[in-house]
């Protein structure tokens, strides 16, 4: 008979048939260790044949699954990890396992079940991090309908004063501002314009538009799951996963949102395990149709100490810039700021503060602050001369200072060449000779050494810039037009 019987009856037979399962559930289990101890084989040697960094990039969160006649499966976290493996690495997979187990006669790689979905009430959270007299680490993020509205939530809840109501727009914001705005009023993401890449200097109004956006996404639906946070905050969360041994936990929290929002990317770079808790993340929520919007000091490509997979996949969506600032625009800004607060601070005040500082809105707004505040708390006459007394060492400050961004994003914008040209190898003229200008304004206008400046521009030697420096000196004495420029592009930085 093919079916076995028991000999014995009764509670014999009940005993006889919990053997014979518990027999059958030891050697599923001992069948289970030998695959796992096979695939440990099938990783040393392909970490040793394509290197750590690649094997981590692809391999890194793809995980055994079962064998079953013959076919293995193996479970990648996106189909575009899916993709690369059974692409770029499926022959050498199946020659692996072969090698190590004769029953394998074919691979293959699906995607990991999706979690269940939650429910919208329900709140994402992790466990908070310990505190300590040492420790200096917010809260540990959380969303839901509730948010910012507890003690325990989110650090990073965005500010009820930075709307696109109050968001003064002007030629050097105004994609970024239009971007922002298609961006929060659209009920699904558009894979070309997914991530949203906002970059420019501090204080230009990147967190501003952040922040706008949280709240349009917010009041258009409150049941919408948006994690905002900085890049520094998610490196301190990773850390804090890997130490206590969490990061299952820290993965569900960042790859279970409708909306991911991280200012000021750049933090991460130079930082490999975070780039790569990255990387994973920005894919697993693409591969589900969430939207990403991240801020930048710089734009993708000028990014340094980071991947270049990582690179690619910033500058995959739609990359705004907010360039530095207009005197129209600061002046607007102003103008505003002041009518919001309802003081009277007379024109031309407003008109030497917006020519006075030109590199920071942020630093703007707080020397009008500064005034104001100066004379309601003394009771003196806000005048041009009270404003300079008040602001003595700002001013003294923006007098000479002045950036290498700025010289570049001037200079740009003034040979009509795209920003991304002053770091880049192309030596065609029309390119070149900008760029030596630059080169020139930077060594003329700031106290950065010639090395400290060729790295700026790309890498470059530092004799690469002392060239540039005496060829634009030589130019402005035989080339009226370069002269001109030269004086005109000084003028305008120096405001």
């Amino acid at each position: 008979m093919n079916k076995i019987q028991a000999p014995f009856q009764g509670d014999n037979n009940a005993t006889y048939e919990m053997n014979t399962v518990a027999g059958a559930d030891m050697e599923e289990m001992a069948g289970r260790k030998e695959l796992e101890a096979h695939w440990v084989r099938v990783c040393d040697r392909l970490r040793k044949e394509i290197g750590d960094k690649a094997f981590k990039t692809w391999f890194g969160e793809v995980e055994l699954g079962e064998l079953k006649d013959g076919k293995l499966r193996l479970y990648a976290p996106t189909r575009f990890v899916r993709d690369w493996v059974g692409r770029h690495y499926g022959d050498r997979v199946l020659a692996y396992w072969q090698s190590v187990n004769a029953e394998v006669k074919n691979v293959e790689v699906n995607l990991v079940p999706p979690p269940a979905p939650r429910r919208p009430n329900e709140i994402i959270a992790m466990p908070p991090v310990p505190s300590s007299q040492n420790s200096h680490q917010p809260p540990m993020p959380r969303m839901g309908p509730s948010i910012g509205r507890g003690t325990d939530e989110i650090s990073q809840t965005p500010e009820a004063r930075y709307t696109f109501a109050n968001f003064v727009v002007g030629k050097p914001n105004e994609f970024a501002y239009a971007a922002a705005r298609n961006i929060s009023e659209q009920d699904m993401p558009l894979p070309e314009r997914n991530p949203l890449y906002i970059f420019g200097g501090v204080g230009l109004g990147k967190t501003h538009l952040m922040h706008a956006i949280w709240h349009v996404i917010r009041e258009r639906d409150p049941k919408t799951r948006v994690l905002y946070l900085t890049a520094e905050s998610f490196v301190n969360r990773f850390i804090q996963a890997l130490r206590t041994k969490n990061t299952g936990q820290f993965k569900e929290l960042f790859r279970n949102v409708d909306v991911l929002m991280v200012d000021d990317v750049q933090f991460i770079c130079g930082k490999e395990a975070s780039q790569d808790e990255f990387f994973f993340t920005f894919n697993s929520l693409v591969e589900q149709n969430k939207q990403i919007i991240l801020s930048s000091e710089k734009p993708p490509s000028e990014l340094q100490d980071i991947e270049e997979r990582m690179r690619s996949r910033l500058g995959s969506g739609l990359v705004a810039d907010i360039h530095s600032s207009t005197y129209e625009l600061r002046l607007s800004i102003l103008q505003t700021k002041a009518e919001n607060a309802r003081v009277p601070v007379p024109v031309n005040v407003l008109e030497f503060l917006a020519h006075k500082i030109s590199t920071n809105i942020r630093e703007l707004e707080g020397a009008l602050n500064r005034v104001v505040a100066h004379g309601q708390l003394i009771g003196r006459e806000i005048t041009v001369e009270m404003a300079q007394d008040v602001l003595h060492d700002l001013l003294r400050q923006a007098d000479r200072k002045v950036t290498v961004d700025e010289i570049q994003q001037r200079v740009a914008t003034h040979y009509n060449i795209k920003l991304a040209e002053m770091s880049s190898p192309r030596r065609a003229r029309s390119v070149a000779r900008p760029r030596q200008v630059a080169m020139y304004l930077a060594k003329q206008l700031t106290t950065l050494s010639l090395p400290q400046i060729g790295k700026r521009f790309g890498n470059r030697d530092h004799t690469t810039v002392m060239h540039a420096v005496r060829k634009i000196e030589e130019l402005k004495v035989s080339d009226h037009s370069i002269a001109e420029d030269v004086e005109l592009l000084k003028r305008q930085l120096q405001g």
